[in-house]
């Protein structure tokens, strides 16, 4: 997929990356492309792919975000205009095997959202297609639909296997994804626990009967799904060492360094690792429409306006840090 290069008017201030991370107010603010919307950013939520990106991942140069609300300003359907919305963050070709298959996230020819091709959402205005856009509910307040992204990618892992009432989950990793990935298993299991290292982190995540350790050794082996969330080098080996025989990994952590590890006992005890990523939106919004009591505000560590970027990036790697907003 050939992404057109966009017709620009006026300026914006934005968060760019290109090889360095500043904030720009010059930058061109996009106009209108045909089925596309151009949205008016509310806020927008710094996620652990965007610290990522910035150490080298993918090596995305532009504007980063893709975790956010806002307002449509201009759309071919004027009746959108006006509405409170967020959007899917990958942007198909619609031609391709896996799009002809409805797996247009997965779409080889795919943009993603201030991850790869496209500019994100860290700006006054970004622009999607139509298609991937999802009007927020009135009841999901705006500061629990900027995690409308994240609470999907939490929300997919119920789409790629099943699983039992009575299996045993332990989450790795007690980060923002780590949590939501935690709550969302509390709906469908009654042993969960998330493994982490930061006491403030973890006394968030107390919600629904979900259990809190410090200490992985207290696990048992023999857990039916680990969630790995780490996003270290680390996660995966200890995911593997607490697996067991034909249980299974699923991994969420991005991690821009690589890493080597000894699979011999993934083979020998017939685990199956699955990779999960982006999740649908209704999923999630599904997800905070039913659960109204999810504590979500719970995990915002901070809020920034857009004139302090810089020192919101610097806040959101901080160890204790998880979820931390920027505000236009």
């Amino acid at each position: 997929m050939i992404i057109e290069k966009m017709n620009y008017s006026k300026k914006m201030k934005a968060v760019l990356f290109d090889g360095s991370l500043r904030l720009v107010s010059d930058y061109p603010r996009p106009l209108l492309k045909p089925d596309w919307a151009v949205i008016k950013v509310i806020k927008a939520g710094i996620c652990r792919t965007d610290i990522e990106l910035i150490k080298g991942y993918m090596g995305f140069k532009g504007i980063l975000g893709h975790e956010f609300i806002g307002v449509i300003e201009d759309t071919i359907d004027k009746s959108l205009i006006g509405r409170r919305v967020t959007g899917e963050i990958n942007v198909s070709c619609g031609k391709c095997a896996m799009c002809k298959m409805g797996l247009k996230r997965h779409c080889y020819n795919r943009a993603v959202q201030g991850i790869h091709k496209i500019d994100g959402a860290m700006a006054e205005y970004c622009t999607l297609p139509i298609e991937n856009l999802k009007i927020i509910p009135d009841e999901i307040s705006d500061e629990k639909a900027v995690f409308i992204e994240p609470m999907s990618a939490a929300a997919q892992i119920l789409t790629q296997i099943t699983i039992e009432a009575n299996d045993t989950c332990v989450i790795l990793g007690d980060g923002k994804l780590g949590i939501l990935c935690a709550w969302v298993m509390t709906t469908v299991c009654r042993d969960v626990t998330i493994v982490g290292h930061h006491e403030n982190k973890l006394n968030a995540a107390r919600w629904n009967g979900l259990k809190t350790i410090t200490d992985i050794s207290e696990i048992k082996t023999g857990v039916d799904i680990v969630i790995e969330a780490t996003g270290s080098l680390s996660g995966l080996t200890d995911a593997v060492k607490i697996c067991r025989p034909m249980g299974i990994i699923i991994l969420k952590s991005t991690v821009a360094s690589k890493i080597e590890i000894d699979l011999s006992i993934v083979t020998i005890n017939e685990i199956s690792i699955i990779g999960s990523r982006c999740g649908l939106f209704d999923d999630g919004i599904g997800i905070m429409r039913n659960w109204k009591d999810m504590p979500i505000e719970r995990l915002i560590t901070a809020r920034y306006p857009i004139s302090e970027a810089v020192t919101a990036f610097e806040k959101a790697v901080q160890r204790d840090s998880l979820k931390v907003l920027l505000e236009f």
